[in-house]
């Protein structure tokens, strides 16, 4: 599977960004400017493979990294100062802005017919896999921690501080996101024994 790098992670030659972010030179200290961009470049492919199992798509992904790390680049040294742990930060703010998304473009757009559509093929090699699709059924919060818990191998005090709840709240969500894969799994196991029968 090929990574969708965001336009963040290069710096030009002059110390500025390239790419969406433009030249900010002038709001971010040089030194800051170096330990975000040692920031980005340790992090990317972490935050990336977070991205695609919060979003379901490579594509969504890269788009969720790169307007997180936009917003937190410019005020990089007061992240760094306040927060004691960027990374989970960054977590959180992924996960925040991937639920505001989501809310926003959850509501179902009817039409009388279903336009034809020409293009290709999905490339997930994980798109038909039955944990996968149950995953990606998931509300975005119940998501966020059973990724962050499997994936990325946090503790649940590590998921609280990430998302900004509360631990009971990561055991709850935990609970509920378990109970449904469990069930989702078993009606594909269900439905595919009976169509073999």
């Amino acid at each position: 599977m090929t990574a969708f790098v965001p336009t963040v992670s290069p710096v030009c030659p002059d110390g500025g960004w390239a790419g969406s972010i433009g030249h900010r030179k002038e709001a971010v200290v040089s030194g800051d400017l170096t330990d975000f961009t040692e920031f980005v470049r340790a992090s990317l492919p972490g935050l990336l493979r977070y991205g695609h199992a919060l979003t379901g798509n490579p594509h969504d992904a890269a788009d969720l990294v790169q307007s997180v790390l936009e917003k937190i680049g410019s005020r990089w040294g007061s992240v760094q100062r306040k927060t004691g742990d960027p990374l989970a930060y960054v977590r959180r703010s992924m996960a925040n802005a991937h639920i505001s998304r989501w809310r926003r473009f959850r509501r179902e757009n009817l039409v009388a017919e279903v336009p034809e559509s020409d293009a290709p093929a999905s490339t997930d090699p994980f798109e038909h896999e039955p944990l996968w699709q149950a995953l990606r059924e998931l509300p975005p919060r119940q998501r966020a921690v059973i990724v962050l818990r499997y994936y990325e191998g946090l503790s649940e005090a590590e998921i609280a501080d990430s998302l900004g709840v509360s631990p009971g709240t990561v055991k709850s969500q935990a609970s509920k996101a378990l109970t449904s894969l469990r069930g989702k799994l078993r009606q594909g196991e269900g439905s595919e024994g009976r169509e073999v029968v």
